[in-house]
């Protein structure tokens, strides 16, 4: 199982739309579970996304810093997370699809200073101990600042991106910038713009792992909260979205065994329990 990490740029990217098609889509053994962290520093975009504001602020990112001033942060997150698995419709959810709403005010990530590490630890261990799949969503500048721990403690860091020009051109230094922070990285390209998957790799010089298609009408169901359309687990975009969520599972498997070849890499000191 694997911690990974999407990063965007500038030019919309869909980095959240994005990461919530492939929660949705995630193929799952019984007993698993898939985990989605906000943790954007600009900022959730689920809550009154997707979610339509139906569960209001209660639940989310922005709580576990006073739990984490009171010692007990891991307790916290499990009591943060909502079930996304009834988004699909579903009479009856397994609660395996959970989402750590982020913030909702940009001005509240100043309180999260302290945090992040505690959280690159706690994913660290629900990926290690329980082999749950653990989703973060950085956002356009989540990788870098504190929260950039984040990215440095992922299995794989990917970065989202549109083969369109302007997309490209503004991918180009964050991608630099990125590898000097993490190593490696790899691109997952929303297949919106006339540049091959094959170019994109030239351009930025970086493995292009997974693409899904350009579906602005899908997308919204994921963004907005849009009408869901007959089939919509069956479209294009949601089918894409599961073959690419196993083929970021398998880049951050290889990236782990490149670099801890023995598998002696700790989760760390602060393992939390499942729940």
């Amino acid at each position: 199982m694997a911690a990974i990490a999407l990063a965007g740029c500038s030019g919309a990217p869909g980095v959240t739309t994005t990461a919530v098609a492939m929660l949705l889509s995630w193929p799952l053994e019984p007993g698993r579970r898939m985990v989605l962290a906000e943790c954007d520093p600009d900022g959730g975009a689920v809550l009154h996304g997707l979610l339509q504001g139906t569960l209001g602020d209660r639940y989310g990112l922005r709580n576990l810093s006073v739990a984490a001033r009171q010692g007990d942060l891991g307790d916290a997150f499990w009591r943060q997370l909502i079930d996304l698995g009834s988004a699909e419709g579903k009479t009856e959810s397994p609660r395996d699809r959970l989402l750590l709403p982020g913030i909702t005010d940009p001005a509240q990530s100043a309180s999260l200073g302290s945090v992040w590490k505690a959280l690159g630890v706690i994913f660290r261990g629900i990926e290690a101990e329980h082999g749950h799949d653990i989703l973060i969503d950085l956002g356009r500048r989540g990788a870098f600042g504190p929260s950039g721990v984040l990215a440095e403690q992922a299995d794989a860091v990917i970065v989202v991106v549109r083969n369109t020009l302007r997309s490209l051109q503004a991918a180009e230094g964050r991608v630099r910038a990125l590898e000097e922070r993490v190593g490696d990285v790899s691109v997952l390209m929303i297949n919106e713009g006339p540049y091959p998957a094959g170019e994109v790799q030239r351009v930025l010089q970086v493995p292009v792992v997974a693409t899904l298609p350009y579906a602005p009408k899908d997308a919204r169901v994921l963004s907005d909260g849009a009408e869901q359309p007959r089939h919509f687990t069956k479209s294009p975009l949601m089918k894409a979205a599961r073959t690419s969520s196993t083929l970021l599972v398998q880049r951050a498997a290889m990236r782990r065994a490149r670099l801890d070849p023995h598998g002696t890499f700790a989760a760390g000191e602060e393992v939390t329990r499942a729940r």
